[in-house]
């Protein structure tokens, strides 16, 4: 699976940021960049100068400490989003792989070498923080159903919190059906 490595940057997308499922309803966890003129997705550095760090972790820790399998994912999570990272794109890659390893898939991801307008199988523009989400989800269960009922569009941080082992079998028939 290529994944595009020498586009520009876009703003609003989901590159810096994810969706969670809180007591006060959905909320969108965002990391903060710095261009300093750079365009170039995997040269936008992380902005560490603001507490974006702690108040994310607060907020994941608040949304899922009561999920059933929090306690077996967060600490490595949490290690992960500690190191740190220089680069958006060296972080986005160190959480993907994590998320993939835990659900259990193990997708060969390969940076384009130069600019492809147009990948087979193209996701970039499918899925977009402004746009409903064009994979219909089968519901699962969620910490705060019952308040909300199922919420769609999370991060798969939901799903595996939630689901935990059981997260493959959720993705298997939504992936079918959005490669068609």
């Amino acid at each position: 699976m290529y994944i595009e490595a020498c586009e520009s940057y876009r703003k609003q997308t989901w590159r810096n940021r994810c969706r969670i499922l809180t007591a006060n309803g959905p909320m969108d966890l965002r990391v903060p960049v710095q261009h300093d003129g750079e365009r170039l997705v995997t040269r936008i550095r992380v902005d560490w100068s603001t507490p974006w760090l702690r108040q994310n972790c607060y907020a994941i820790d608040s949304a899922y400490y009561s999920s059933p399998f929090f306690e077996y994912y967060r600490d490595e999570l949490f290690a992960i989003l500690e190191r740190r990272r220089e680069f958006l794109w060296d972080m986005n890659m160190d959480i993907i792989d994590f998320f993939c390893r835990k659900i259990g898939i193990a997708p060969q991801i390969v940076p384009t070498p130069d600019y492809v307008p147009q990948l087979p199988d193209d996701w970039r523009e499918a899925f977009s923080p402004k746009r409903p989400n064009p994979v219909a989800v089968r519901p699962y269960w969620q910490v705060f159903r019952e308040r909300y009922g199922f919420v769609d569009g999370l991060s798969v941080m939901d799903l595996l919190f939630n689901e935990g082992p059981e997260s493959l079998s959720q993705l298997r028939s939504p992936l079918t059906e959005l490669s068609r």
